[in-house]
């Protein structure tokens, strides 16, 4: 269920400022996001993987800590970050 590294520079590079650029919070989200539709969809072939579950449960409240420093720093980012990956509060 990880991410290629392939994809991982794919989404660097839309999301970031170059496709090295990993360690942007608007980057880490959309990593963060695909990985959570990957998880659920996993889950909904495999309702009893607990462990997937609670896997993805801590991943959201990372996404989710991400999102709020963000909105802090800058919400024009913050804004534009949820309109491209469709995530709501």
């Amino acid at each position: 269920m990880a991410l290629t590294a392939e994809r991982k520079k794919e989404l660097a590079a839309k999301y970031g400022k170059s496709a090295a650029d990993t360690g942007a919070p608007e980057t880490q989200i959309a990593q963060f996001t695909e990985l959570i539709n990957q998880m659920t969809g996993h889950l909904a072939v495999q309702p009893k993987d607990y462990s997937t579950q609670r896997s993805l449960i801590k991943l959201v409240g990372k996404r989710r800590s991400l999102l709020n420093y963000l909105q802090k720093k800058d919400i024009t980012r913050y804004r534009k970050i949820i309109s491209e990956l469709g995530i709501r509060k």
